[in-house]
């Protein structure tokens, strides 16, 4: 081996150019640089399906006890009215109703109205003709 102060180290007769530790330092796995972006391409794509999830607006109808149930209405923009949304319908259907914050109650749902009775059809038009919600954007779940 060669000494130390030269700039290449020669072994056998070969010679090689002799690393010093702070080019190491400076090392980039490539193969990790592509996990990477993979990773970020897969987050990216995870968020954009979401936000697609996101846009569905669900009015869904609830049996209690007996004859009575709920309508519930998740996934309505947050960016919204609520209340006064809430208010509206509740004058309009003669039915009572509240928001409920579900994040609250450990599910992530963001705040969901609840009417009482079967006010799917209602909320569904009211929905549509106020142009507050695509109608291909809205399912309708539950029975009858």
């Amino acid at each position: 081996l060669a000494s130390c102060s030269s700039a290449r180290s020669v072994y056998r007769g070969f010679s090689f150019p002799r690393m010093d530790l702070d080019a190491l330092s400076g090392f980039k796995d490539p193969i990790a640089a592509l996990d990477e972006e993979d990773a970020d391409k897969a987050a990216a794509a995870e968020e954009q399906d979401a936000r697609a999830k996101a846009e569905i607006v669900h009015i869904r109808v609830q049996q209690r006890n007996g004859r009575k149930c709920i309508t519930t209405v998740q996934g309505l923009n947050q960016d919204l009215d609520l209340k006064r949304i809430l208010k509206v319908i509740k004058k309009q259907h003669c039915c009572n109703g509240t928001v409920v914050d579900a994040d609250a109650e450990g599910k992530n749902m963001g705040e969901v109205l609840q009417l009482q009775g079967d006010q799917r059809a209602n909320v569904n038009k009211f929905l549509v003709d106020n142009e507050l919600h695509p109608a291909d954007k809205i399912k309708i779940h539950g029975h009858g």
